[in-house]
């Protein structure tokens, strides 16, 4: 495992959730989404909508913001104005309504079932340090970056780290997330007995104890560099003949567009948007 700064194909998560949607969301998927997130994002127009968060987006990234500052200021858990307070260090008044009021219920929701209470914290992510390091993997000769950024890693009593993921929405729990930190958790900490959970900060539910063995995750990781090896493959194309964007990254046009970012800007969308 060695930690570089040089360029390197790369695969993470959110890619291979942009090639392979989770189970049930297969209707939003679309091709030419990741065309614009990665390819075409140094336009102006891409860029542009690229800075602007989504709404899920900052739902997540204030939640995840949340917790960061009820674990470090614990007293905001028991102040009679700790909801109050917290608004206040979020900046929630700033926000949409609809992000303010599921925020604010997601904090309401952690004062009553604190869930890092106690616990053996080694990292917890604020949710806004940028792009992690990746890990340099090297799968039979083919080098990339593995990026897994994690929310939070704490130690149980026995010595064995758990990774915890926070989650928003409604969305179900996706395995291949967890199974992605696992592998990553081999090359950052190679001798400690690991596993994966999810928590979501709305629904107050738990995901199952996610474990994986050695087979499964060199089986991941082969899948990690396929991706990996593909993404640059079609940036390549797309860099060659770019008059082909939309052959290179299918679009998916439907009830979905409506909820796409690029809407304003896709000629394929199907989402009448209002200037």
């Amino acid at each position: 495992m060695v930690f570089t700064k040089k360029w390197l194909p790369f695969a993470s998560y959110g890619l291979m959730a942009e090639f392979i949607p989770a189970v049930g969301l297969e209707s939003f998927h679309c091709d030419m989404q990741r065309g614009y997130k990665r390819v075409r994002k140094k336009e102006s127009e891409v860029g542009a909508l690229l800075e602007k968060d989504t709404t899920p987006q900052r739902i997540g990234l204030l939640a995840q913001q949340a917790v960061y500052e009820f674990h470090h200021h614990p007293e905001l858990s028991t102040e009679e104005n700790g909801i109050k307070n917290l608004v206040e260090i979020l900046k929630l008044d700033e926000e949409s309504y609809t992000v303010q009021q599921r925020v604010t219920q997601i904090l309401c929701n952690y004062r009553d079932n604190p869930v890092l209470l106690d616990k053996k914290i080694i990292k917890l992510s604020h949710g806004d340090e940028g792009v992690p390091d990746g890990l340099e993997i090297n799968s039979r000769n083919y080098l990339f970056r593995l990026f897994a950024a994690m929310d939070c890693i704490f130690k149980e009593p026995d010595g064995t780290l758990c990774i915890l993921d926070f989650k928003t929405g409604k969305s179900d729990f996706d395995s291949r997330q967890a199974y992605i930190y696992l592998l990553a958790a081999t090359y950052l900490y190679p001798e400690r007995k690991t596993y994966a959970l999810f928590y979501n900060l709305e629904s107050c539910k738990w995901s199952e104890k996610l474990f994986a063995t050695e087979v499964h995750l060199s089986a991941l990781q082969t899948e990690l560099a396929r991706l990996a090896k593909s993404h640059e493959l079609e940036k390549q194309l797309y860099r060659n003949e770019p008059e082909r964007f939309s052959e290179i990254f299918v679009p998916n046009s439907g009830f979905a567009c409506k909820y796409c970012q690029f809407n304003s800007i896709c000629s394929f969308s199907l989402c009448e948007v209002v200037a």
